[in-house]
């Protein structure tokens, strides 16, 4: 059972003070999603930016250990640098692929309520 009182059949609730509650709701329901949204933006900007450079940097090490180890006529370097930047982008790729669905999810939630 629902405890909270329903706020339409309250005594000398008015339709303008009813009106007046759910755009102070809205209100502060708008600012908390611009809050939300603006750190979530840097956050994912950072979290894009690591995703791509970590495999990049981490296939360019290991490229530079293999042709230091065992010399060849081909690059280990380039050829891991090429793979850890291919990983990293898809890998980053998939991450806003999720976010994106996840915001879409929440926005068409709070627009049903």
């Amino acid at each position: 059972m629902d405890e909270k009182p329903d706020m339409d059949q309250r005594p000398g609730k008015t339709e303008f003070s009813r009106q007046v509650g759910d755009m102070a709701a809205r209100k502060l329901k708008a600012q908390r999603h611009v809050t939300k949204t603006v750190w979530a933006g840097l956050g994912m900007m950072g979290l894009v930016g690591w995703s791509v450079a970590m495999p990049t940097l981490l296939g360019t090490a290991l490229g530079l250990w293999i042709d230091k180890s065992y010399p060849g006529e081909h690059s280990w370097t380039l050829a891991l640098l090429a793979v850890g930047l291919i990983l990293g982008c898809f890998n980053a790729w998939r991450w806003i692929v999720k976010e994106d669905r996840e915001i879409h999810q929440d926005e068409g939630e709070n627009n049903h309520e």
